[in-house]
């Protein structure tokens, strides 16, 4: 039998257009396509390299896009924003994909993740900049070609006092980091503020939205330099 992956884009588009009906995800259909597109894309890569763990329609729509989706209300228009530690292109892929209107980048560190997600964005005609360094480089960058970034989206990157570490020290160059976080958050949050991290910054839940299947949530953490 065929697993979903191996099917069409059609097959997929249907597929994907049904789940996000069921959670009540409103959804055009052109932009289905081009979820389809990309799914696609990833799985076909995945079987050589470790992208995703959400390798059917199912988890795929009720993590990948709902959270992605989650995000969408707390972007402004033509924001300029970086996906940090990208993988296979989420959430950053997705968010392009569903915000038209926003500037997306990405970057990760490993050569072979940032060869393959190029060769997926070729694919299905996605015309993204991908960055192979240090997220905190492309910030600085970016900020000394006056072009700064307004949010930094993360998921499943690292452990919140680990991101603080890292992006604390640069705050100054961009507007906000938006976390996404699962039920572990309250305890990171304490962690990090435990270690002094949240002095300078603040980072306060915005969102929060259930996980399917469990009687868990993830959360949205908004991180911003206090004024």
């Amino acid at each position: 039998m065929q697993t979903p992956h191996q099917h069409s884009k059609n097959f997929l588009a249907d597929a994907l257009r049904n789940e996000t009906i069921q959670l009540g995800l409103e959804i055009p259909d052109h932009v289905i396509l081009h979820l389809a597109a990309y799914a696609k894309s990833l799985w076909d890569w995945n079987t050589r390299l470790n992208l995703t763990r959400h390798t059917d329609i199912q988890h795929f729509v009720e993590r990948d896009i709902t959270d992605t989706a989650a995000l969408c209300p707390h972007i402004n228009a033509d924001e300029h924003v970086l996906d940090v530690g990208t993988g296979g292109g989420v959430p950053g892929v997705i968010l392009a994909i569903l915000r038209d209107d926003l500037t997306v980048e990405l970057s990760d560190t490993s050569t072979k993740r940032v060869a393959a997600l190029q060769s997926i964005l070729n694919e299905v005609g996605l015309p993204l900049k991908i960055h192979h360094k240090p997220a905190q480089q492309v910030v600085l960058t970016a900020i000394e070609s006056n072009h700064p970034f307004h949010s930094l989206v993360i998921r499943a990157v690292a452990p919140l006092r680990k991101l603080l570490t890292w992006f604390e020290p640069i705050s100054d160059s961009y507007d906000r980091l938006l976390i996404i976080k699962g039920p572990r958050w309250e305890s990171e949050k304490q962690e990090a503020r435990h270690h002094g991290l949240l002095k300078t910054i603040t980072a306060r839940r915005i969102a929060s939205w259930p996980i399917s299947r469990s009687n868990t949530e993830s959360v949205l953490l908004e991180v911003k330099k206090r004024t």
